[in-house]
């Protein structure tokens, strides 16, 4: 079973599913979380190995702009000079870096959807690690009390107890199941998602509202210059 069929199972599993499944749920949770985490950095590598693309792409649709503002200014000198002939080849070669740029840009606008694919699969994947880690713990916490409810029956059948040692021993199953039921939730209060979604909307707009700040700023640079 892959490492997602086993996310998808855990995530709708209880505990007496998760016994009759796996003779050893534990260890299944640990590997299961051990394996979306190795996961989780191949498609890190992925991730950079696709920005590191597309900064080449970016560098070398600069270089073909580069190369089109050069002939177009010798272009125009050359117009200026009365050499036609200068000017015509000029304008050729700028016409060719046009070209090669446009399809570098076709590729660049590609390999950015890529990229953000990419992000989005590491988005998503770090969420279902949080998830297998939250049910990790309030299934390990559910097991563990059904193992220790399970034992206690079958020592208190083994020495068939008078009725108040039966009743003192329920009293003492009701004890840790609250006590383990109130270290579950502990674990799991040290976790929010809700939270980091919200953080994460925090600091998407706060990144919008720089790059509209800046934007406003080169706009403004850029009309004044040009009165």
């Amino acid at each position: 079973m892959s490492w997602l069929n086993t996310f998808s199972f855990v995530m709708r599993a209880n505990v007496t599913t998760l016994k009759e499944r796996f003779s050893d749920p534990e260890r299944m949770l640990h590997q299961l979380i051990i394996d979306m985490e190795q996961e989780l950095g191949r498609v890190r590598e992925s991730v950079a190995g696709a920005i590191a693309d597309q900064i080449q792409l970016e560098r070398r649709v600069q270089k073909t702009q580069d190369e089109v503002d050069h002939w177009s200014e010798r272009a125009t000198s050359a117009i200026g000079r009365g050499d036609e002939s200068s000017a015509k080849l000029a304008l050729e070669q700028k016409l060719m870096s046009q070209q090669r740029g446009d399809t570098l840009a076709t590729e660049l606008v590609k390999q950015r959807e890529q990229t953000d694919k990419l992000r989005s699969a590491v988005q998503e994947l770090e969420d279902k690690i949080r998830q297998a880690r939250q049910k990790q713990t309030l299934l390990l916490a559910r097991l563990t009390r059904a193992e220790s409810s399970t034992r206690i029956n079958q020592a208190l059948n083994r020495v068939q107890s008078k009725s108040a040692f039966a009743e003192f021993s329920r009293l003492e199953q009701r004890v840790e199941r609250e006590e383990a039921m109130s270290e579950a939730y502990d674990r799991l209060e040290g976790r929010d998602p809700v939270a980091e979604d919200l953080e994460r909307q925090f600091e998407e707009s706060d990144r919008k509202e720089r790059l509209e700040r800046e934007f406003e700023e080169l706009k403004s640079r850029v009309q004044e210059s040009a009165q």
